[in-house]
């Protein structure tokens, strides 16, 4: 059968050549050989896969699978496994929501294996020239290995029967960030925009801002109806459009109150020692209270 497949794209880099290598870096140090890949079906051609990263979303149908995010090198073979579970066709294109390791390090073995990685134009720069992210250095990654094709603002791919609409929201969870929407069957990929399992990891030295994820959360939310299905970044399930506001709100008011103790000329340790998003330690996970109030006061009074 004869696969048409439109690809409307704002910019567009191609190169030749298999993926060797994404990540020079290797991922964290810590024990893969237990982490299941579990499979959750969330519409009719659209599954979630959990791993030890950030999820993953599948598109399965007659034109073959398309994947966003890739999470880490060592569990593609069971990646792999899971996805020809749901088709025996091959994997033809994968998605990066952002550059960050949990999400795009597998990116390496898919891209040998032959499917097509996009990714919006900041991953790719990030990608290609090295960056630097809370202290730690990344270096420049081998063309081969970078993505081949990338946009701009938005850009669509028909596949499966559906629109896949890629649009950018900038300076948000970093300034590369993707959110796919699978239009017919109303699934909404977030990538790191909106977790639940805690204050975001707001990449700051990349573009990222608190300010911009609030931005990107109110759009979505005046963009897609209530009961749209949302795949996060982080969480063992599906979430809604709706239960998106609890998220939007906390972040709201933590801004908000930090803004007001910087108006007022305090201090950062003044406002930790203060307690300044006393009522929201649920959320002191990965990123504690401490640290999310730096990060606050970081955006609220750097300079641009």
């Amino acid at each position: 059968m004869r696969i048409l497949v439109l690809l409307i794209i704002a910019s567009t880099l191609a190169f030749p050549g298999l993926a060797g290598s994404l990540f020079a870096q290797q991922p964290p140090q810590q024990d893969f050989s237990k982490v299941q890949v579990e499979t959750q079906k969330v519409a009719p051609n659209i599954y979630m896969l959990v791993g030890a990263g950030g999820n993953i979303t599948v598109s399965a149908g007659s034109d073959g699978l398309l994947m966003v995010d890739t999470e880490y090198p060592p569990l593609f073979d069971r990646i792999e496994a899971a996805l020809k579970k749901l088709s025996d066709k091959p994997l033809r294109f994968v998605i990066d929501t952002h550059w960050h390791l949990d999400h795009a390090s597998g990116n390496e073995n898919f891209a040998r294996a032959g499917a097509v990685i996009i990714a919006q134009e900041n991953v790719r720069r990030i990608l290609a020239s090295g960056t630097v992210r809370d202290g730690v250095k990344y270096d420049p990654f081998p063309k081969d290995d970078l993505p081949t094709v990338t946009y701009h603002d938005h850009a669509t791919i028909f596949w499966n029967g559906e629109a896949v609409q890629l649009i950018h929201y900038p300076n948000a969870h970093s300034d590369g960030d993707t959110v796919v929407y699978f239009a017919n069957s109303r699934v909404l990929d977030t990538g790191d925009n909106y977790r639940t399992d805690g204050f975001p990891l707001v990449d700051q030295d990349n573009g990222g801002s608190v300010k911009g994820i609030i931005a990107a959360l109110d759009s979505i939310m005046e963009t897609y109806p209530p009961d749209t299905k949302v795949i996060p970044g982080h969480r063992p399930s599906p979430m809604t459009v709706a239960d998106i506001k609890s998220f939007a709100d906390m972040l709201k008011d933590c801004r908000a109150r930090v803004a007001k103790g910087v108006a007022a000329g305090k201090t950062v340790e003044q406002l930790k020692q203060e307690k300044v998003l006393a009522g929201y330690e649920k959320y002191s996970q990965r990123v504690t209270s401490d640290r999310f109030t730096e990060v606050l006061f970081r955006e609220l009074t750097e300079k641009k």
